[in-house]
């Protein structure tokens, strides 16, 4: 079995938690994630499974989609609710006598667009060979470099007492811990992440997912019904077919001349997709291979 799996991941489970599930359920040990999601949050993880474990370098930066809620008038140490509560605002009734919808929509647009975002310290993001929550858990302080994301689309979904909820979508390396805290800041006040759930990752939508428990019930089921075949995923590449000569040389991993422009096609022999070729300068490479 050969394919992608998107997983609606509950709170909890780490990535790898999730990864265990499907290799105990399938009785598979090729089975791999991208796109990583915090035991806290929720929503659309990639599974990859079989020879599509190889499609990793594809998928790594693919934007995505969430819906995340900010709670106001709080700040902790991580910057979510896995954090000790270090701050609270005490003027945070009075704020709230400034922020009407209309104001909100015009805090939230202000986050269009290419900017630099500073990570939040418990990440993953690795300075001098370790990362950087290995440093905030031993109390020492780091200086982390603002990185370049872009937000294509914000929008406010509700304000509940102190809860703001909205929707974005956004670059690979955006942390939308960071960005609720920048929301808080602009709002007059501070705030942490206290919920997230991931709605897409490129073309993988949570209304696509299978849960945990509909996976471990009828695995064979629900992946059959479910998953994306590496020739699906591909959908919108170009074709090459090769006759059987030029197959096996394909296969031995001999380059071969093709005009056609740099890009990466899906491989035929006759009716047989056989997987995934490169072309650079004429010249077709193998890939990934059925």
């Amino acid at each position: 079995m050969d394919g992608i799996l998107i997983i609606n991941k509950p709170k909890n489970f780490t990535s790898h938690d999730v990864v265990n599930v499907v290799r105990k359920s399938l009785n598979t040990k090729k089975v791999g994630h991208t796109g990583t999601l915090d035991p806290n949050a929720t929503g659309v993880l990639p599974i990859l499974i079989g020879k599509a474990t190889k499609l990793s370098k594809y998928l790594v930066e693919h934007n995505k989609e969430y819906i995340a809620t900010i709670k106001l008038g709080e700040k902790t140490t991580t910057a979510d609710t896995e954090g000790e509560v270090i701050e609270k605002d005490g003027n945070l009734k009075n704020i709230f006598l400034g922020l009407d919808e209309e104001k909100i929509k015009e805090i939230l647009n202000s986050f269009l667009g290419k900017q630099k975002q500073v990570p939040p310290i418990y990440s993953s993001i690795k300075v001098n060979g370790k990362k950087a929550y290995e440093y905030a858990r031993n109390g020492q302080d780091i200086k982390l470099e603002p990185r370049d994301i872009e937000i294509y689309n914000i929008e406010l979904i509700s304000l509940i007492k102190e809860e703001l909820t909205f929707k974005v979508e956004c670059s690979k390396g955006t942390y939308i811990r960071s960005l609720c805290e920048d929301i808080s800041k602009k709002c007059g006040t501070i705030g942490y992440m206290k919920e997230l759930t991931r709605t897409k990752v490129d073309k993988f939508t949570i209304e696509n997912s299978i849960t945990i428990e509909e996976l471990k019930e009828n695995p064979t089921d629900e992946v059959n019904k479910k998953i994306v075949t590496i020739e699906d995923l591909f959908k919108d590449k170009g074709t090459i077919v090769l006759n059987n000569r030029k197959k096996e040389l394909f296969l031995n991993g001999v380059r071969l001349t093709i005009e056609k422009p740099n890009d990466i096609y899906k491989v035929y022999n006759e009716n047989e997709f056989i997987g995934l070729g490169i072309v650079e300068n004429n010249l077709l490479k193998r890939d990934i291979i059925i």
